[in-house]
């Protein structure tokens, strides 16, 4: 049996067997409807309770997070109790030792698995497109990690996480509607679908000042029946990660942060990180947002200009939204098979705090 690959985000859940060149075969939802103990049946629908086991890349809630593998493993990857096998977790930049030597724990205690491994998401990535030095930039749902890796190691010193993603994006959307609209009543989920369908970056700075003075507009039907016209905030959402003041925020852009991490970097090392960046996750896959990023970056004034690196053709359509699982499936068929990885028998050894010795 193949191992398994879990990349855990704040959004989204992707697992599946490890095939490298095929996209995971589980992409759900991390967030989770609960219902209380003592409620009736009759009623349960109206006590639901909302549960994010990931808050900003982060596990939050390992109780969830315990449920919600239960039902990817057994359910959808069909393992059966006492038959469990390997699995491979894809790590966000910065994930603290205890959450890891926790997770490992919960994996061998719980679920009685054969074999256990990490690694970190910006490496993975990289590994999907067939690199092992490179930058990353990696916009989630939740947090945004600009990553840069040396020979198959984070250089966690140059590496940046900042708390801004997606879900910052879908609120300053909500913001700027509801100025233009302020009797309609949007959900947080009408506003992360009309994110997702319209949102894009304009071409340079220029550009999205003339397009806040005009605009094209763009008719959209909410699920009650109103229409409402998107126009110039579809591209306040692209620009807020080139201007994070327009979230209230004092920080440089997206492309000044990169420049910096890779500054912070021995010269020596400049080129093959320029030559290799990687733009990753959900919100980077926002229309124009690639040809906005590379505009920027020939523009900088600094003598670093990153290069962003397209993925080979056979890899699967949209990697950027699942690159870490992907490089996930191609080095668990390198750590299992050469037997890399954290055992049970080293795991009864030593404890969790193995997962530091023998992954990362």
């Amino acid at each position: 049996m193949e191992a398994v690959v879990v990349d855990a985000g704040s959004k989204l859940l992707k697992a599946g067997f490890a095939v490298p060149d095929h996209p995971p075969s589980m992409i759900i939802p991390t967030q989770m409807k609960c219902l209380p103990a003592d409620e009736s049946s009759t009623d349960a629908s109206l006590h639901e309770i909302i549960v994010d086991p990931v808050v900003r890349g982060f596990i939050s809630d390992w109780d969830a997070m315990e449920d919600l593998l239960d039902h990817v493993l057994y359910n959808g990857l069909g393992w059966e109790i006492g038959n469990e096998g390997q699995i491979l977790f894809a790590d966000p930049l910065s994930t603290p030792k205890a959450a890891r030597e926790q997770l490992v724990q919960l994996m061998f205690e719980r679920f009685n698995i054969s074999g256990f491994y990490a690694s970190d998401q910006a490496v993975l990535s990289l590994y999907a497109i067939g690199r092992i030095s490179g930058c990353t930039v990696d916009i989630g749902h939740g947090k945004m990690d600009i990553a840069t890796v040396i020979e198959g190691a984070v250089q966690q010193i140059s590496s940046r996480r900042f708390e801004l993603g997606g879900l910052d994006l879908t609120n300053l959307l909500a913001q700027e509607l509801g100025k233009s609209y302020p009797l309609v009543n949007l959900s947080i989920s009408d506003v992360e679908q009309i994110k997702e369908q319209y949102a894009c970056c304009a071409e340079d700075d220029d550009a999205y000042e003339k397009l806040q003075l005009s605009c094209p507009e763009e008719q959209h039907t909410l699920p009650d029946g109103q229409v409402i016209k998107i126009g110039r905030e579809r591209y306040t959402v692209g620009e807020a990660l080139f201007q994070p003041s327009i979230l209230g925020l004092q920080a440089h852009g997206v492309v000044e942060q990169l420049v910096h991490c890779i500054s912070t970097v021995s010269s020596e090392n400049h080129r093959q990180l320029l030559e290799n960046t990687v733009l990753c996750g959900g919100t980077a896959s926002m229309s124009g947002f690639e040809d906005r990023f590379q505009k920027e970056a020939s523009l900088c004034s600094s003598a670093i200009r990153p290069c962003v690196v397209k993925p080979p053709e056979y890899m699967p359509e949209n990697l950027s939204k699942f690159s870490a699982w992907v490089g996930g499936a191609i080095i668990a068929k390198v750590v299992f098979p050469q037997n890399q990885h954290v055992t049970k028998a080293d795991y009864d050894e030593t404890g969790p705090s193995i997962v530091h010795r023998k992954c990362y």
